[in-house]
This record gives structure tokens, sequence and C-alpha cells, in this order.
């Protein structure tokens, strides 16, 4: 299996070799990009990842500029250009006109962020030293490097620190069992409550981007008084670029706390298909700031390392307005409509517990965990909340 390990490097004089080296690959890739665009106008075709690194490497030899960079960290600027160009090709086939994929683009030396090296060029000296050409670096050991390392990669951020991802090969874990006897749940994502689950417990998302906009207001002022290409206005743009790297950071540690509470607590869980880019049109800011998508990624992934099982509901199932006691479906419910009472039972529903009871039964009874039946006694409402 494999899994990446993110440090940070320590600051250092030394590790201007490294930004250069990304500027290197910048300068390839915008090169590569130019040679197949002129060779497409000219033969109408793509001329392939091998002729381009074939190609690359006759000019490598004339170049001493870009001799500085190795010639694996080379051929994966070329193999990063070529799955760009296999992504669009594929996108156009399946989609027609509606493609997501774009043409892969010219990049600056300021905007390219990353090199990747395989077998050499670097060598891991053990504890937080790493050697990269002739150069020694240090590290951040935030956390134990465990696994075999396969490549390594220097990456630099948007405020201009330096990170080095080591691909690793790990042991597959084998996943526990998963019989009649786990316990399931059902997750009902919604804006005034982050996450409501079928046991009745509810979670508000701390939202780390509506609690930081005056100040990121404040540094974007000052950040647009600043003269366009002047030092001044360098620094300002980091000020803003820390304050987004802050977020990020609260947003997702939050996330990896409450998915794996979500893990500890069943063995099977049940999460709807959220329509993302129509919550975006609808809400915007707010949709980005709880992070649906982020937080769904993160759970599967930590539900993968615990060997749990994540069912995910079709979007259109009516979680909300069928009624969990009789399965009933309450055609004029609303959205403003927190709180419903069944027609044709009479029951009192909680919309948001109801819905999670609702994924939870359709998610279940796809893999025949546990009873799936209607239940004939009300939910448990109320729960522990969990404060940012």
């Amino acid at each position: 299996m494999r899994r990446t390990f993110k440090y940070r490097l320590y600051r250092s004089r030394k590790n201007r070799y490294l930004i250069e080296q990304i500027h290197v690959a910048a300068s390839i890739w915008n090169h590569s990009v130019a040679l197949t665009r002129r060779y497409y106008r000219l033969y109408g075709k793509y001329p392939g990842a091998n002729r381009l690194m074939k190609h690359i490497a006759k000019l490598r030899r004339r170049n001493p500029y870009w001799q500085k960079l190795g010639s694996q960290a080379v051929q994966d600027v070329i193999q990063r250009l070529d799955r760009a160009y296999q992504r669009l090709f594929s996108d156009r086939a399946a989609s027609g006109r509606g493609r997501k994929a774009g043409r892969p683009g010219f990049k600056s030396r300021h905007r390219y962020s990353s090199f990747t090296l395989k077998q050499a060029g670097w060598k891991y000296l053990g504890g937080n030293r790493l050697r990269v050409g002739r150069h020694n670096f240090k590290f951040v050991l935030s956390r134990p490097l465990e696994g075999e390392i396969k490549t390594l990669t220097i990456k630099r951020d948007r405020c201009g620190d330096l990170w080095v991802c080591f691909s690793v090969v790990v042991a597959d874990v084998a996943p526990s069992a998963v019989g009649c006897n786990g316990h399931a749940v059902g997750l009902d994502f919604g804006l005034k409550t982050f996450l409501t689950t079928s046991d009745g417990d509810r979670y508000e998302a701390p939202q780390p981007l509506k609690q930081s906009l005056k100040e990121m207001a404040k540094r974007q002022r000052s950040l647009s008084r600043k003269l366009r290409g002047s030092n001044n206005r360098r620094k300002a743009r980091i000020r803003v670029a820390r304050l987004h790297r802050r977020i990020a950071d609260q947003r997702r540690d939050w996330h990896f706390k409450l998915a794996h509470k979500i893990c500890d607590g069943a063995d099977v869980i049940c999460l709807e298909d959220l329509n993302l880019k129509g919550m975006q049109a609808m809400w915007g800011r707010k949709v980005d700031d709880l992070g649906y998508g982020q937080f769904v990624s993160i759970l599967r992934h930590v539900a993968q390392k615990r060997g749990k099982t994540v069912v995910q509901v079709d979007r259109f199932f009516a979680s909300s307005k069928t009624c969990s006691d009789c399965g009933a479906l309450n055609q004029t419910l609303s959205l403003s409509d927190r709180e419903w009472v069944c027609a044709s039972c009479g029951s009192l529903h909680d919309r948001d517990v109801n819905a999670a009871i609702n994924i939870y039964r359709e998610g279940a009874s796809s893999l025949g965990v546990g009873d799936v039946r209607p239940s004939t006694t009300p939910p448990r409402w109320g729960g522990t909340a969990v404060a940012a």
C-alpha cells in the first residue's frame, strides 16, 4: 500500500539550490508544452511521452542550465505533461464538448511548485536529515517515517516554504471483517448543522474562514495598496498566503478528528452523495468553508486504514421526505421545515435525524447489515455536540 509522508524543510541558505531546480523543471515544462503544441500544428497529433523524452535528453546535453536537474526528475516532468494530455483525451472521448480537463498550459517559474526524484539524486540519512545532490538538508520530523521509500518530491507552497514528500510502500493491513453485529451509522450533511448521525449526535463545523474574514480583509487591503513587482508586495502576498494556509490546516485538522471519532463508534458508515457544484452555486463561500468534499475523502481514507466500510447512497434518494417510522413520503416538505409531522402515522420528526436514519437504512440494506426495517419507536434526539 502506498502512503505519503510530508515534512517541512528547515529554512536555510542551501534551500536556494532546491528552488533553482524547481525553476529548471518549470523551464523544461514550458519548452515541452511549446514543442507539443508546435508538433500538433504541423502533424495534427500528440508526439507521445517517449519521443518527448528523447528530444529533451538531446537538448539537455547541450544546455548546462537544464543539467542542474537530475535526469529522472526531467523524465518525471515529461510524465506529468503526458498524464495531463491523457486526461484531456479521455475527457474528450467520454463527454465530447462538455469536457472538464483543459489543455496543459505554460507556467511561470513562480507558479511551478515541485520536482520528483526516484532512485538517484537523493539519499535519506536517517532521522530528520536528507541529502539532495551534494547538499544536506534538515526537515521537521513531525511523525515517524515508516515503510520503504520509493520516490522523493520537493514541493514549494504559496508561502515560499519548502516541503519534502516521501512516497513509501507499507505492508497492507487486512481490514477487519464486518458482520451483522457491527454497528452501522447514517450521516446527513447540512448547512446549519455540519453533520447529524442516525444515533442523534450533531456536530457543528468551526468554519475557520468565517472566523478569519476580518483578518483576511485587512491583509488583502494591505496587498492591494502595494506596488506591483515590489518587494513589499511580495511580503504582503506571503502574509495572505499564510493566513489561507492556516485556515486550510484548521479545517483539515477538524475533519480528521471528526473522521476518527465516527470510525471509533461504527463499522459501517452510510452517507449521501452530495451535489457539491449545485450547493456551491446556491450557497457559495459557506459550502467551501464547510469542506464537504474534503471531509468525505478524509473519512474514506481513515475508514480504509481502520478496516471500516463506507457506503454512499444515491443523491436522488428522498432521505428527508421519507418517514423513518412508516415509510410514507411527504411531498410538501420544504427546505425551511426543520421539523414535520407524518400525515400517515403522526410521528414528529427532526428533519436531519430522520434523514440520517433513512440514509443508514438505505445504505445498510445494500450490505445486509443489521435490521433495516422501519422502527416502531421514535428515534433518539439530542446527542453530544462537538465544538470547534
